[in-house]
């Protein structure tokens, strides 16, 4: 389940859409640098809705303007739209409940829609955090810097500078990687071993027709295998394409 979490400084606001179960404590994390800003932070989980859109036709039909690739967010008489990825053809949809639905574009959930979301996104090799992995990687070791996911050049923000570094001067040696799992009761945020000897902890799952897809941070190569995944091994797990190359680019 998502969340929206809003940012409301004296001219402006920004959403931030994040996992439910997250909202609290980055809420808390985030109000020690209010200081003295003229800003406020409010959650907005029961007030606005969020839905997926696969496809613009819902939204052309709806009447709602797309916003242009590189913005990647426009809001329409309180409704927002925003790109998901580049070139994956999804949306996200905030607005009010009654105003989604008047349009029908409600944000009903269900376990099958949920999955379905998540293994488009494991497919695009997006990441998610959760509880479970929360503060567990940097954000290379996440592939941001190979989706455009952060920027080197603008900002400030905690960990800037093991980030910076990291980009600069060190080698990255995990990545996010796409699995093919056997079935089985896994979860996010365990630890595993594939088959050579790469060890790392999932950080999302779904379901497909071929059994379970997943997205895990693993070590680039077979060397400092976690102590706790030793009993974990794959035999059967098949490392999957990324729609991106896992090299850093120039």
């Amino acid at each position: 389940m998502l969340a929206v979490l809003h940012l409301v400084p004296h001219s402006t606001g920004v959403l931030a859409i994040l996992p439910r179960e997250l909202v609290r404590p980055i809420e808390e994390r985030l109000r020690k640098f209010v200081l003295r800003a003229k800003l406020s932070i409010v959650d907005q989980s029961e007030a606005l809705v969020v839905a997926g859109q696969y496809g613009d036709h819902e939204l052309r039909r709806a009447g709602l303007k797309l916003p242009d690739p590189s913005l990647a967010y426009l809001e329409t008489e309180g409704i927002g739209v925003a790109i998901v990825g580049p070139d994956s053809g999804r949306y996200w949809v905030l607005g009010a409940a009654d105003r989604l639905a008047a349009l029908g574009l409600s944000g009903e959930a269900s376990a099958a829609i949920e999955n379905a979301w998540r293994l488009a996104d494991i497919r695009a090799g997006l990441p998610q955090i959760y509880a479970a992995t929360s503060e567990a990687f940097v954000a290379q070791m996440l592939n941001l810097d190979l989706i455009d996911g952060i920027s080197f050049n603008k900002g400030c923000f905690t960990g800037q500078e093991i980030i910076a570094r990291t980009q600069h001067l060190g080698r990255i040696k995990r990545r996010l990687i796409r699995l093919q799992l056997p079935s089985g009761d896994w979860q996010i945020g365990q630890s595993l071993r594939l088959p050579d000897g790469r060890s790392g902890r999932l950080t999302e799952l779904a379901t497909s027709d071929s059994g379970i897809e997943a997205l895990a941070v693993v070590n680039l190569e077979g060397a400092d295998v976690e102590p706790e995944a030793s009993a974990n091994a794959v035999a059967a797990a098949i490392q999957l394409a990324l729609p991106y190359s896992l090299s850093a680019p120039a």
